[in-house]
């Protein structure tokens, strides 16, 4: 078993297979650089329970079709109904986890948000100040008018 610690100090045990899923932690397990418990400090104990989570279910048993199918599904159920502070913070922590998966997902879950969307509509969904005068906004308009069509 391996023990990780989130940056709020809890603990929690996982099996070898499952802290594997980040080939963070397992370059530091290879690299015989873990002692009792092996520490997390970019990765909060609420995220890192559900890091826990999508590793546990990823963890490769089989390659079949069914399995396949399965792990979409539960992608699918796994990304639904996450606010967008726990999404984000999953972002964070598949990147600092090097959990290629999960980042790959939780990205595709944020481009999925904005895809077909005005820069308005972004900028509302995300909570982002508009900092361009009415002529730099027309000017990145004509710019890049191509992005606008």
């Amino acid at each position: 078993m391996i023990v990780l610690q989130s940056s709020d100090k809890e603990t929690f045990e996982v099996e070898e297979a499952v802290a594997m899923e980040s080939q963070t932690i397992k370059h530091m397990i290879e690299d015989d650089c873990v002692d009792t418990s092996i520490p997390l400090p970019n990765v909060t104990s609420k995220t890192l329970a559900k890091v826990i989570v999508y590793c546990k279910k990823h963890v490769v048993k089989d390659k079949t079709c069914d399995h396949e199918e399965e792990l979409k599904k539960f992608d699918v159920e796994f990304m639904k109904g996450l606010d967008q502070d726990t999404l984000f913070d999953l972002i964070l922590a598949a990147n600092y986890l090097n959990i290629k998966s999960l980042l790959d997902l939780t990205c595709q879950t944020v481009a999925d948000m904005i895809k077909d969307k005005s820069p308005e509509e972004i900028r509302k969904i995300f909570n982002i100040k508009n900092d361009f005068t009415p002529e730099e906004e027309d000017a990145v308009r004509q710019e890049n008018a191509w992005a606008f069509e």
